[in-house]
């Protein structure tokens, strides 16, 4: 399931850099620390990383680790707090997250 995780990160990379936005202080993390560890770190910080908030004037919050750890298939790699924070950070920034208790975003 890491593995997996870990690939839909490299994807969300791969898709924000299609957009016009290279992420390479995101991608060092990522092959420093992995997927899971490099999601955790993004989403337990205080403030939003520099990458959130760039997504955002992009409109493309959609790509934000945010976004990739409230998908239900990932609810097992992340506890209840740091899908909270996650939830919280995004509708902090107009993104309405889905209530239904799966976490998917719209």
């Amino acid at each position: 399931m890491e593995k997996q995780f870990h690939r839909a990160m490299a994807k969300i990379y791969e898709e924000a850099k299609k957009e016009g936005y290279t992420a390479s202080y995101f991608l060092r993390m990522l092959s420093e620390h992995g997927g899971v560890e490099t999601a955790r770190r993004l989403v337990n910080s205080d403030t939003p990383s520099e990458g959130f908030t760039r997504l955002w004037m992009m409109k493309r919050l959609d790509l934000s680790v945010e976004s990739l750890i409230l998908k239900s298939e990932w609810k097992s790699l992340f506890d209840d707090e740091e899908r909270e924070r996650a939830r919280v950070r995004l509708e902090k920034y107009g993104v309405v997250v889905n209530n239904d208790k799966t976490g998917d975003t719209p």
